[in-house]
């Protein structure tokens, strides 16, 4: 008698949407629990090496928060390829500019550096204010329970 592995197939992974409001979550800890059920790892049919993960639909990005001196001490970095084309701006200049990007870089960087965390990269579906384009999946309202610190 041979035991083997149980190895879920594209056909037996069951996908789910889920809806996150960010409106006063801390970031880290709303971005860990996002890139959780991204890669699925709250599953039981868990596979490092596939994507077995459900949707994630981020609403209010706008209003995500950071503890301390972060919102001006934070830096955010992007480079546009030329000699001298690097360009930093802080938390509170970018979520003023585009609030988006704040979590998805910050999810980004909680999935594997390869060809995976650009697949699972793409189940991510940030939007700055309360709605979004996805009623027709049918999403379930997720609670994240963040811990609160005593500064904001």
């Amino acid at each position: 008698m041979t035991i083997k592995t149980y190895l879920p197939t594209e056909d037996s992974i069951e996908r789910k949407w889920y809806v996150v409001d960010a409106a006063d979550q801390r970031l880290g800890r709303l971005a860990t629990e996002i890139a959780s059920i991204i890669r699925g790892k709250k599953k039981p049919t868990y596979t490092p090496h596939m994507d077995t993960g459900d949707f994630v639909i981020v609403v209010n990005a706008e209003k995500v928060q950071v503890t301390g001196k972060k919102s001006s001490q934070k830096l955010y970095r992007r480079h546009s390829g030329r000699p001298g084309g690097m360009k930093m701006e802080t938390f509170e200049h970018l979520q003023g500019r585009i609030p988006e990007r704040i979590i998805e870089q910050a999810v980004k960087g909680m999935l594997p550096k390869n060809a995976l965390g650009r697949q699972l990269f793409t189940k991510l579906k940030v939007y700055p204010g309360p709605n979004h384009p996805h009623t027709a999946q049918q999403p379930e309202v997720l609670t994240i329970n963040t811990i609160p610190t005593g500064d904001q």
